[in-house]
């Protein structure tokens, strides 16, 4: 058996009109704040979208953020350049080399998607919104216009407290660590050698200029060539038949 719906209380007639009253009264009797534009530029949120800025570098004119625009306001011309082997006997590559990058804001309905399908961080919204022209044509910024906008771009916000570190970020930090280690290891090893080399006793040279000994003593010879004291040859016994002939 279906349980039976709450009561609720009998509407007053009239009562949303006289809400509605209480906030009109409320506003009229607070002062009016009027902004002194252009004077005072006002306070825009970090995230408003006022132009599209172009980061020349990262762009590989893929043509996806004017595939994807409905609207059909990003006009992208290029060719294509040969680009040198990086190593003797490799291949020879070819690469994009951008011509025209071109946005239409006469057409641009702001949605993003441009930004959104950048696959290189090509793009970016800027706050600044004061590029009103007279003509329309004016309205088409070229990529030299569009890199100038690159310069209003607000940094990104920081990153929570107990989020996970980007990855991008943490493998460069990890190359950035081994190769320090390496130079510390090998500025360890060049000043170990260092260290050895002058501890290590150095020969004294001979007075009078180099002589070369020859002699027995204790039964070893020296070599008159290498000067290395080599063990003496014993000697042949006399044949007792050669003394008495």
């Amino acid at each position: 058996m279906a349980e039976p719906l709450p009561s609720t209380r009998p509407r007053i007639p009239g009562s949303g009109l006289a809400k509605g009253l209480a906030v009109t009264l409320r506003t009229m009797t607070k002062k009016t704040v009027t902004a002194q534009y252009p004077d005072a530029q006002p306070e825009l949120p970090p995230r408003s979208r006022g132009v599209i800025g172009l980061f020349e570098e990262n762009c590989t004119v893929c043509m996806l953020c004017a595939r994807e625009c409905p609207d059909w306001c990003i006009y992208i011309d290029s060719h294509k350049e040969t680009v040198p082997p990086a190593a003797p006997g490799g291949r020879e590559r070819s690469r994009n080399v951008l011509d025209r990058f071109a946005i239409d804001f006469s057409l641009c309905m702001y949605c993003g998607i441009c930004i959104e399908v950048c696959p290189f961080d090509a793009l970016f919204w800027s706050p600044e919104f004061e590029y009103a022209e007279t003509d329309i044509h004016e309205l088409t910024h070229e990529r030299d216009k569009l890199r100038e906008w690159m310069w209003t771009v607000p940094a990104p916000p920081a990153l929570d407290p107990g989020a996970e570190e980007p990855k991008e970020l943490a493998a460069a930090r990890k190359t950035a660590d081994k190769l320090a280690a390496e130079a510390a290891t090998a500025a360890e090893a060049a000043e170990l050698a260092a260290r050895t080399a002058e501890q290590a006793p150095q020969p004294e040279p001979p007075a009078g200029g180099t002589t070369t000994t020859t002699g027995t003593t204790a039964g070893t010879t020296t070599d008159p060539t290498t000067g290395t004291p080599e063990p003496s040859k014993p000697s042949k016994p006399s044949d007792p038949q050669d003394g008495a002939s």
